[in-house]
This record gives structure tokens, C-alpha cells and sequence, in this order.
């Protein structure tokens, strides 16, 4: 039983470079996971952990967001989700002691993996102004600390409250509801540097920012297109899904800049073939298509589909297209127009490749399109999702089975964490539900997203930032002008299960709040409470840890914002009311205090319709979720306004108690979450309504699906440049890294490694193996020109297109411009980076 962590830093001499794998999981995956298990956990503790991960009785992977079956395999989980498991269920532990010996400068010396690697917090802990160690603080001294700074602010729009993708949606609700109540929209989350521009795609497209189809889905495809996505590392269960839709006849086809072996060739672990056999080959085609050409090859197979129309007919679903779209002939107008000699040069592949893209799609009769970071992350990424909705709406694959968009959200549950509220441009009927809950006027002007959060905080715009989970420092771009914006905060706060970045750099004065995490028991009110969570796919399910928290002082997320609630805004015991329906508290048996309903005329009559499907007033949950579409007018980065006058009215320390109480009013303010309690309990899934999915109903203005028309927008790379992607290694969870290797990509002992073509290596005069410094260039709208350093990266000749780079992050955002975003959706733009190399001296 390992107990003791290790010392070391990644020692970036002894980097390795073998051949890039061609298969993925299969026993080294098996025996790297218990490896890894038993450091972190020892045997026992591993065996006891790992058979509960994603079981109906036992605890969701705060790994990532892919939905299980309903009949679950006892081992049902993935290499990747059981070192996230280890990772936060180690029996290593960072208390006083821990800080007493390393101070602040100390800390920052090191490198995330050793930080990482400490262990589970334990203590809540404070680092005052000019102070060289963080020292301990009570809880109630910590709690009164924040309220008090929060009341000294002059405008709310000081504070700034970030949220990562792994807050179950009881915490990111009485989260959004403390940050409005405090009167401010500043809610930045990790959704807006990974998926916002898949939201803000099909949210305008198809009215709902949330994917269309279901795990049965997947299987039951007759062509799935996986777009600028690695599953074998980022989410390796789907590998099982494709699996099964490869062994009932699908076609699948990989498109990505580099070639990934989860993609090539699958060893599934729990079944024969996968051990013995050779596995499943997935990919029948992989198109190495150029960084930021997935436009053009979009563009392509809808041309590919009109002129097969035109020759023969019989590829347009017809019907489809007249009774539930609009803007078809503009679109085809457009494609007609479109120029072949453009679309390869923008995806650097031939005619013919696109036209057997294109060939496949047409002879589908269902097609689902799955896509991650590498189409949501360029400049163009939003007409780049458009294009996407448009080849499935020609065919009629929304709304069908086995067909649809299949964003896939890379952390547990980030999607819930929106559909609960957590969004810096709330719609009006999502604040309209909040408002009557809760008894209180929520601010309507948007909020700060992440890179606005970041300018605001550069320009001393902000004196308090709470960070609820996640690594703000690490995961956000522009490393250097991040730690310097942090530096002027006065106080930040930070909500956390293990040590990271964000703790060693901080504001004027930092607070860590040690919280439970997924595999910890969380006892209060005198039972074991549950949280529920929503996977990529809108299926929302309990969670329930079971292991002893690594220190008896931890409270869980819920109990701190819910004591930061009673500070700010009073612990009476008054309840909300809801809409038409008046509330009054009550105890059932057991003694805990429940809302009850005394009148409701016609409240389940006004939001629901029948079969539980939402009504008429329902459009945001139509959408998506009632946070999800944008309904505020007020200007984006915010508006100065005095606090909220009537702050929100709840029994707060009723909601500690009993988690079942903020289901209660999540189900009166979201429609869709009728019955939440009965349909989460005992295992059971809440499926939350899907208008394209269910009906094909389409929450636009007009109500209908939308073809839309986009200008083709790729790359050019400069001479003598490359254009580099961030990347995630094997060994990585989003800015959490559990060790050394990628073992896929033949990388071992080191990160600090540039992927570059073989002939680019020599045309752009270095050899494989030199060391460099990467060079970011950029010119700024107002054409400025700007250059940004990351130093010391072995060149690494890899099978990337001409032109092409790839490194890991976040060791490389720090080349990440702040201000250069996706139009529309403001997601940086971490996957098209010009950089030179330049070599040290």
C-alpha cells in the first residue's frame, strides 16, 4: 500500500520516443489502470472502489461524460476513469503540516503532475497578503471571510464565480443561485473554452445546444463520422458503443489531423476477441484532414450530396426538408457556387477523398456525426458546426434513429452543470422560474464569460474570484497574462479536491476549501445523502460515494455554498414559493424539514404537456436546458447595478440537510425534471426531453430546423510557420496529469514534445530530436503584432499533415493569445496557433 508521494518533477531529459501504437486498450490498458489503482489506493482500497464506478448504486466517474448502458459490466469502466477514481481516491492527504513545510514560492516551483500528485486536501487554509505559507483557518472563519469580502464589494459585478464540469447539479444550482442572488451573471464555466461553440451552433441551427442522439443510437448508426476527436484517450468507453455499432453492420470514418490508435483498432478487455483476437478494427476510413479544414469538408459532402440529387435523385429527404426547415434553397445556392479547388485546398486532401466521404454519406440511411476540441476550437468553429447540421439536415438525420449530432462532452458533468443554470447569459425564462422560486429579482444584464472573466481581471476590474473544482489557471489560454490578471484579485477562492496551479497562484489573499469528491460518503441530516449528474447525452442519474473522506472536517460542495447562502442572505426558515404554488415546510418521517405544496391551480397544466413532454411555455428546456438560450438584451461583459434588494428565500440550512429538497426546486424551475426524485432513485434514469430527438420539434424562431449559409473560412499558414494544435497526452485528464507517458503516440517520460511532420523538420532546417522554443505569433485586430515563448520542446517526427503541429497542455497555452476566440462563441482558439520554431542559443 503506496502512502507516500512522490518528490520528483517530471524530468523532461529522459524523454523517450518509440513507435506510435497502433491499437488501443487491450492488457497494457488493463494492467497501467491497476497499477496506477494500487499506488494511489492499495489492492484492497482498489478493489472496494473500482467495482462501484458508474453502477446504479455506487458513484459516477468524475472522469468523463459518456452515458452507460442500462445493463452496466461489473467492471464499467475505462483505463482513464480509473485513474481519475485513484487519483481522488488516494490515501495521500495535503494538511497543515503539508503547508508548514512548503512554502508558497516553494509551491510554485514545482510542476502540475507533482502538485497533483500530493493528495487529497484536508484543511480549510488561508495564505494572507505577503504571507510565505498558507496556515489553517476554521471553517466558520473561512465562510465569514468570503460573505464579508462579498458585501465590501462596490458593484457585484467585482465577483467573478467559476465552475468545472465536475459539480453535480444540486451543487451548480444553489451555486448559480448564490452568484444571482449576490446580483451578478459573472458565471464563467469550463463550457466556454471546450463546447461553447457546439452550443452556440445548434442552439441557432436546431434550437437546442445539446447533442440528439441516445446510446442506442450509436449502436443501432448505419455511418458514424468521428470529427477531430480521440476517444481512445478522452473518452475510451465509447470504443465499446463503436464496437457494438461496427459488429451490426456501421461504417465509421475517423477525420483527424493525427491518426489515433483508439480509432485504428480496439482490444476490448472484457471480451475474448478483444484479448485474444486482435480486437475490432473501428476506423474504415481515416481522413488526415489539415488543421481547421473541417468546414471545407462539410462543404464538400453537401456539394457531394446536391449534385448526386441533381444527377439521379433520391438522396434528399424531401419531405423532411420541406416540412421542418427553412433555408434550404439559399444553402443550395450556395454549395452550387462553391468551388472543389477551394475545399481541397482548405483540407488538403483530394477531389476524390471528399467525394468518398461525401459517398458514404449518401448510400447511409442513418448517419450520426461525433465531434470534441478539434472543431470546436478555431476561429471558425461555429460556421464549422453549421455546416455539420446542414449534410444531416439534407438527408433528414435529425430526429431519426440511429442518426443525429453527437457533441461529446469531455467532463462529467459539465452538461448538467448548464442545464441547472450555470451560464453567464441565463435566458428570461430560466430567470422568469428562478424569480418565482425563489421569491427575489435575479439580474438580467449576461455575465463575464471565461475570457471576458480574464480581461476584467487584467484590468483590475475584479477584487474577488471563487473557483467551485476545475484548475482555472492551467486550463485557461494566455498562461502568463492569467497569473498576472490572478495576481491583481484581492481574494481568491478556491473549491478543490487536490492541490493544482490555481492554488500557488492566487490573488493578493487565497482561501483553499477542501471539499468531498464523487467516491466520498457524504453524510448529512443524519443519512447518506445522493447528487445526480447528466451525461453527454441528457441522461440524468444518481450518485452515491462510498468511501470514508479523507478528513472528518470536509464538507461537500452543497454545504459550502449552502452555508455561504445562510451568511449572505439569512437561515429563516421561510420557504419559496413557485409560481401559482406557495410552499410551507413540513417534516416527513424521518425528521427532515420538505417543501409542501399548499395550492397549485394549474402549475403542472401551464408547464407540462402530455407524456411529461414540455409544453408550449417550455421552449428553453426545448433548447435545451432553461439556461441554455441566450435572452438577455443587456450588454455581454456586464453593466454596473447595485445588489439585489430581495435576496433569494430558502431555508438554507434545510438544503444542507436534505439534497432532496434542491431536487425539489430544480424540478419547479426546469421543466423536464418532472418526478426527479421517484425517476433518479434506485438506479433509475431521467431522460430530459429533447425536442429534435422526440419529435423533431425545433426551438427556433420559426420552429424549425435551420439550413444555414457560411463562408468558407480556413488556415493560411504563413511561410516558414506551422499551425500547432494542444493536445491531451494518455497520461492526462483535461489539466490533471497522472504520469509521463503517451503511450498511444510512442511518447514516454516527457511532455515537452512537439509533433511535427518529417518534412516540415527538415524543410524548416531542425533535425528530430533537437530541442527548440516555440514561438506563437499573432497580430491583434487592431494589427498589432504579438509573440508569445514556450521554451524547451523536443521536435518529434510524427505523421502529422504538412504544416501541422501538435503539443500538450497546458504547458502550451501559455501560447495561446487571450484575445483571439471563435466568433460567436468566444472559445479560444487552442487548436489553430501560428508558431514558428526557433532554436535556443
Amino acid at each position: 500500500m503506496a502512502t507516500k508521494p512522490p518528490t520528483a518533477d517530471i524530468d523532461e531529459t529522459r524523454v523517450h520516443v518509440a513507435r506510435p501504437k497502433k491499437v488501443a486498450v487491450g492488457v497494457p490498458a488493463v494492467l497501467r489502470a491497476l497499477q496506477i489503482a494500487n499506488e494511489q489506493m492499495g489492492v484492497a482500497r482498489s478493489v472496494q472502489t473500482l467495482r462501484q464506478v458508474n453502477q446504479k448504486d455506487g458513484f459516477d466517474c468524475p472522469g468523463c461524460a459518456w452515458p452507460e448502458e442500462d445493463k452496466r459490466h461489473i467492471a464499467e469502466f475505462c483505463e482513464n476513469g480509473a485513474k481519475a477514481v485513484a487519483e481522488e481516491a488516494t490515501l495521500r492527504r495535503v494538511g497543515p503540516e503539508f503547508f508548514s513545510a512548503h512554502s508558497i514560492d516553494d509551491l510554485r516551483s514545482h510542476d502540475d503532475w507533482w502538485l497533483g500528485q500530493q493528495g487529497r486536501l484536508t484543511h480549510p487554509m488561508i495564505l494572507e497578503d505577503g504571507a510565505s505559507h498558507y496556515r489553517p483557518v476554521s471553517w466558520s472563519d473561512a465562510l465569514q471571510l468570503i460573505a464579508d469580502e462579498l458585501r465590501r464589494l462596490d458593484d457585484p459585478d467585482e465577483a467573478v464565480f467559476y465552475t468545472s464540469g465536475r459539480t453535480s447539479n444540486e451543487a451548480a444550482f444553489l451555486y448559480q443561485l448564490l452568484v444571482r442572488g449576490i446580483g451578478t451573471n459573472n458565471l464563467p464555466d469550463c463550457s466556454n473554452m471546450c463546447h461553447e461553440s457546439s452550443g452556440s451552433a445548434l442552439n441557432e441551427t436546431i434550437g437546442i445546444g445539446k447533442g440528439t442522439v441516445s446510446i442506442d443510437d450509436i449502436h443501432d448508426a448505419d455511418l458514424l463520422i468521428v470529427a477531430g476527436q480521440n476517444p481512445g484517450t478522452n473518452h475510451p468507453r465509447m470504443l465499446s458503443a463503436l464496437e457494438k455499432a461496427k459488429q451490426r453492420g456501421a461504417t465509421i470514418v475517423a477525420v483527424n489531423p493525427l491518426p489515433e490508435a483508439g480509432l485504428l483498432r480496439f482490444e476490448n478487455p472484457q471480451t475474448v476477441r478483444g484479448v485474444a483476437f486482435g480486437g475490432t478494427k473501428l476506423a474504415d476510413d481515416f481522413v488526415q484532414i489539415r488543421l481547421g479544414g473541417d468546414q471545407a469538408l462539410f462543404q464538400a459532402i453537401g456539394k457531394h450530396l446536391l449534385e448526386a440529387e441533381a444527377s439521379g435523385g433520391g438522396v434528399l429527404d424531401h419531405e423532411f426538408i420541406a416540412a421542418h426547415t427553412s433555408g434550404f434553397d439559399e444553402y443550395r445556392q450556395a454549395l452550387t457556387d462553391a468551388s472543389w479547388r477551394e475545399f481541397v485546398a482548405a483540407t488538403g486532401l483530394p477531389e476524390k477523398t471528399l467525394r468518398r466521404v461525401g459517398e458514404l454519406v449518401r448510400r447511409s440511411t442513418a448517419t450520426i456525426v461525433c465531434w470534441a476540441m478539434g472543431l470546436t476550437q478555431h476561429k471558425h468553429s461555429v460556421p464549422t458546426l453549421r455546416e455539420i447540421v446542414n449534410v444531416l439536415l439534407l438527408q433528414g438525420n435529425i430526429g431519426r434513429r440511429g442518426a443525429g449530432v453527437c457533441p461529446v462532452r469531455g467532463h462529467s458533468n459539465v452538461q448538467g452543470d448548464r442545464t441547472v443554470g450555470i451560464y453567464e447569459k441565463p435566458s428570461a425564462a430560466f430567470l422568469d422560474a428562478l424569480d418565482a422560486e425563489f421569491a427575489f429579482a435575479a439580474p438580467r444584464a449576461h455575465g463575464f464569460d471565461t475570457v471576458q472573466a480574464i480581461r476584467a481581471m487584467r484590468d483590475g476590474r475584479v477584487r474577488f474570484f471563487m473557483g467551485m473544482g476545475g484548475n482555472f489557471v492551467s486550463a485557461t489560454p494566455d498562461t502568463r497574462v492569467v497569473e498576472a490578471a490572478m495576481g491583481r484579485v484581492g481574494l481568491t477562492v478556491q473549491v478543490s479536491t487536490k492541490l493544482n496551479r490555481s492554488h500557488v497562484v492566487t490573488g493578493r489573499r487565497a482561501i483553499i476549501l477542501p471539499t468531498l469528491g464523487r467516491t466520498d460518503r457524504d453524510k448529512r441530516g443524519g443519512r447518506e445523502q445522493k447528487v445526480t449528474v447528466e451525461d453527454s447525452m441528457g441522461a440524468v442519474h444518481a450518485s452515491r460515494g462510498r468511501l470514508a473522506p479523507p478528513s472528518e472536517d470536509l464538507l461537500s460542495e452543497v454545504a459550502i455554498v449552502a452555508r455561504l447562502c445562510a451568511l449572505l442572505f439569512g437561515d429563516g426558515a421561510v420557504l419559496s414559493s413557485s409560481r401559482d404554488q406557495e410552499m410551507s415546510p413540513t417534516q416527513d418521517a424521518s425528521g427532515a424539514i420538505r417543501p409542501t405544496p399548499v395550492t397549485s391551480p394549474d402549475l403542472m397544466t401551464e408547464r407540462t404537456s402530455a407524456a411529461g413532454a414540455p409544453g408550449p411555455t417550455d421552449a428553453a428546456t426545448a433548447a435545451g436546458s432553461a439556461a441554455e438560450a441566450a435572452g438577455s438584451s443587456a450588454d455581454e461583459g456586464g453593466v454596473s447595478r447595485s445588489s439585489v434588494a430581495h435576496p433569494p428565500r430558502a431555508d438554507w440550512a434545510a438544503l444542507e440537510a436534505d439534497y432532496a429538497l434542491i431536487r425539489a426546486h430544480i424540478e419547479r424551475v426546469l421543466p423536464g425534471f418532472d418526478g426527479y426524485e421517484e425517476r433518479v432513485d434506485k438506479g433509475r434514469t431521467l431522460h430530459l426531453p429533447n425536442g429534435p430527438r422526440d419529435a423533431r420539434r425545433f426551438a427556433t424562431p420559426d420552429g424549425r430546423a435551420r439550413f444555414t449559409v457560411n463562408p468558407l473560412e480556413y488556415p493560411r499558414i504563413p511561410r516558414g510557420r506551422l499551425l500547432l494544435q494542444t493536445i491531451r497526452s494518455h497520461d492526462q485528464y483535461n489539466t490533471t496529469i497522472y504520469g509521463k507517458d503517451d503511450r498511444y503516440r510512442g511518447i514516454h517520460g516527457g511532455r515537452r514534445v512537439v509533433l511535427v511532420n518529417p518534412k516540415d523538420i527538415v524543410a524548416l532546417g531542425f533535425a528530430d530530436g533537437e530541442v527548440v522554443d516555440l514561438v506563437s505569433e499573432w497580430r491583434r485586430p487592431d494589427g498589432a503584432f504579438e509573440e508569445r515563448r514556450a521554451e524547451e520542446f523536443r521536435v518529434v517526427a510524427y505523421r502529422t499533415p504538412r504544416g501541422n503541429a501538435a503539443a500538450y497542455y497546458p504547458e502550451t497555452n501559455v501560447l495561446v493569445p487571450l484575445d483571439s476566440v471563435a466568433d460567436v462563441s468566444g472559445t479560444p482558439t487552442s487548436k489553430s496557433v501560428v508558431v514558428r520554431l526557433e532554436r535556443r542559443v
